[in-house]
């Protein structure tokens, strides 16, 4: 797998073997169709956001009860994390300081976030980025999305489906909540000139894409967003 990542114009990653997180974790095999940028710096808390553009990930329509003090089951997490891991003692940590965690119910919202990630990326949508994104990824996004546009140049991203969402770490630093997860998806993807022409990936190709994304949250706050804080293209 090879990633290319071009600081002044905008981000590719091209895969000539199957890769989604190294967010692979988050893209498949690369074909140099477009990708949103990989951002490498080490997760941050997520800065507070309106509730304009939420994406809840770790509950459901009722808030999940924590486990009772004392009692420890080993298939408490059965379908997500082995027991006596370090991925089962992320998720203790965090049900414990915030009892509403749900690892079904984040997995789902956090294939919502990835869907929509992707695309407003391809789309150029600032507006639902800057709700779904930390401050250094939201940056990193725009900046792709603005040398894009400089040069007249167009995405056109099709979601096709996503064929896995896995657990790949979860941590509680300090308050900060933080889970990463590896998609594999398939996408149709392709930049297009100021003429019309493609200048990269195949509108009629159906590629397969893997990508390792780490979303925070502070535990207990009334915020509901869940921010992607860290991407990385996955194998």
């Amino acid at each position: 797998m090879q990633d290319s990542f071009d600081l002044t114009t905008i981000i590719f990653l091209a895969l000539a073997v199957f890769v989604i997180w190294r967010l692979r974790s988050v893209l498949g095999t690369r074909t140099g169709n477009e990708r949103p940028p990989v951002m490498r710096r080490a997760p941050q808390a997520p800065s507070p956001a309106n509730d304009s553009n939420v994406v809840r990930l770790d509950r459901g329509p009722e808030e999940a009860a924590a486990p009772p003090m004392g009692q420890h089951d080993p298939d408490r997490w059965q379908g997500y994390a082995e027991d006596a891991t370090p991925l089962a003692a992320g998720f203790d940590a965090i049900a414990a300081a915030d009892g509403g965690f749900d690892p079904r119910v984040f997995r789902e919202g956090a294939k919502s976030a990835y869907e929509m990630i992707v695309t407003a990326f391809a789309s150029g949508d600032r507006k639902s980025l800057k709700d779904l994104l930390s401050k250094d990824v939201y940056e990193g996004f725009v900046s792709a999305i603005t040398e894009r546009e400089k040069r007249g140049e167009k995405v056109e991203t099709t979601f096709v489906s996503i064929d896995k969402a896995e657990y790949v770490d979860a941590q509680l630093r300090g308050r900060t909540a933080q889970v990463t997860v590896r998609f594999v998806s398939k996408l149709i993807t392709a930049t297009k000139d100021q003429t019309g022409a493609v200048i990269d990936g195949d509108s009629t190709k159906v590629v397969d894409v893997t990508d390792v994304w780490t979303f925070a949250r502070e535990a207990g706050s009334r915020d509901p967003n869940w921010k992607l804080v860290a991407t990385e293209a996955g194998h």
